[in-house]
C-alpha cells in the first residue's frame, strides 16, 4: 500500500472537488444543449449567436479547469489520485472544447445545408454528456453507487459505438453523393469533430471506471 493510500484511511477527505466536478458536468451538458439547439436552425444569424453562447460556456468550464488544478495543489489530501482528477477535468474540458470547434467549424465554413446526421450525432453527444453528469454526481460516494456509476459509464461506451456506426454512414454517403468539392471538405471536418467529441465523452468514462477500480 502506498502512503497516500494508508493516509487516506486516516485523514479526512478534501470533498471540495465535488462541487466542482460537479459544475464542470453541468457545463458540459449547457454546452450540448446549445449544439443541438444550434442545430435545429438554418441561419447564420442564429448560429453565430449560439455560438457566442458556447463560446461563453467553454470560458466558464476553462476557469472551473483552473480552479480545480489550483485546488489540487493546495490539498494534502485528495477524493482520488491526483492523476485521476487532473485527467478527469482535462477530458471534460476536451469534450467541450470539442463542441466549441463543431459550432465555430458551422460559423466558418456556412455549409449550404447542415446535415440531419449532425443533429443526429449531437443528440448522442448530450445524452452521453447527461451520463457523465450523473456518474460524477454519484462520485460523491462511489462505493455506494458502484453499480450505476458502472451502468453510466458502459451506456456512454455504447453511445459512442453508435455515433461511430452514424459517423462512418455519413461519410460514405457524403463521398458518394456530395458533388461539390468545398461542400465535402466543409461537412467531411464538421462530421469529424462531431465525432471527436464522442470520443473524447469515451476518454471521461475510462477515467472514471479507473477510478472505480482504483478505489474498489
Amino acid at each position: 500500500m502506498n502512503i497516500d493510500k494508508f493516509l487516506k484511511f486516516f485523514v479526512p477527505k478534501d470533498h471540495s472537488f465535488h462541487p466542482l466536478f460537479e459544475e464542470d458536468a453541468k457545463n458540459l451538458v449547457k454546452a450540448s444543449e446549445l449544439l443541438n439547439t444550434m442545430l435545429t436552425f438554418n441561419e447564420t444569424e442564429d448560429h453565430e449567436k449560439i455560438y457566442k453562447e458556447i463560446k461563453d460556456v467553454e470560458h466558464i468550464g476553462d476557469i472551473i479547469t483552473d480552479k480545480t488544478y489550483i485546488q489540487l495543489n493546495k490539498s494534502f489530501i485528495t477524493p482520488f489520485d491526483r492523476e485521476d482528477i487532473h485527467a478527469l477535468i482535462a477530458h471534460i474540458d476536451d469534450v467541450v472544447d470539442s463542441i466549441n470547434g463543431v459550432a465555430r467549424r458551422i460559423c466558418l465554413y456556412k455549409p449550404k445545408k447542415l446535415l440531419p446526421v449532425y443533429k443526429q450525432m449531437a443528440e448522442m453527444i448530450l445524452e452521453a454528456a447527461k451520463e457523465i453528469e450523473c456518474s460524477i454526481h454519484c462520485l460523491v460516494d462511489a462505493a455506494a453507487n458502484k453499480d450505476e456509476i458502472t451502468k453510466a459509464c458502459n451506456r456512454i461506451t455504447a453511445i459512442e459505438h453508435k455515433v461511430d456506426e452514424y459517423y462512418y454512414v455519413a461519410i460514405a454517403e457524403l463521398f458518394e453523393k456530395e458533388k461539390d468539392p468545398a461542400e465535402l471538405l466543409k461537412n467531411n471536418k464538421i462530421l469529424e469533430i462531431l465525432e471527436r467529441c464522442a470520443d473524447e465523452t469515451e476518454d471521461v468514462s475510462d477515467v472514471i471506471k479507473a477510478i472505480l477500480i482504483k478505489m474498489a
